[in-house]
């Protein structure tokens, strides 16, 4: 039988694959090189405001590491220390087992740009990267933003749904049957 935990675990894999192939059908050709959106992060994001901090902590990891293998191979690391290290810190921050959508879309915004801020400034440190934040910043950061923001929205009620319901232990009966 497959438990909740595992079909959300699935979703993520889906998204991250939606990424690199619905995305770009979806985004105009225009904005291609503007727009990353990140819709793994994302429900990342959910599950350390209404799940735990350290399993997102670790799918942070996973996933980033992922990302850095997949679309960024320029450094291995970089997506996979600010994925987790950012969504541990919302979730420190937001932990909320019932946090209403001002709160949880608060989260998104803010863990989006403290994930682009931390990836902006490591690949400054290690000069893969020769512009400069304000330009960053209202040329990917921001429109970057308004994709989360969207996705935030559409998902919001049944991502948190199904959180819930994994989020609450169940009792020996429940187990048994």
């Amino acid at each position: 039988m497959v438990t909740r935990k595992q079909v959300l675990f699935l979703l993520l894999f889906v998204l991250f694959i939606a990424e690199d192939t619905i995305l770009p059908q979806i985004i105009p050709s225009a904005w291609q090189m503007r727009i990353s959106a990140n819709l793994v992060y994302i429900v990342i994001l959910f599950f350390a405001v209404y799940y735990h901090r350290h399993t997102a902590l670790v799918l942070g990891i996973l996933f980033g590491l992922l990302h850095d293998v997949v679309f960024y191979g320029e450094m291995i690391g970089p997506y996979g220390f600010s994925m987790g290290l950012s969504a541990y810190m919302m979730g420190l921050i937001f932990q909320a087992p019932r946090a209403p959508m001002p709160i949880m879309v608060s989260v998104v915004l803010l863990g989006s740009l403290l994930n682009d801020t931390m990836l902006f400034f490591l690949y400054k440190l290690f000069q893969l990267n020769h512009v400069t934040f304000d330009w960053a910043l209202i040329e990917y950061m921001i429109p970057n933003l308004f994709v989360h923001f969207v996705f935030t929205l559409i998902i919001y009620v049944p991502l948190r749904k199904q959180l819930e319901k994994i989020g609450t232990p169940k009792s020996k009966a429940d187990e048994a049957s």
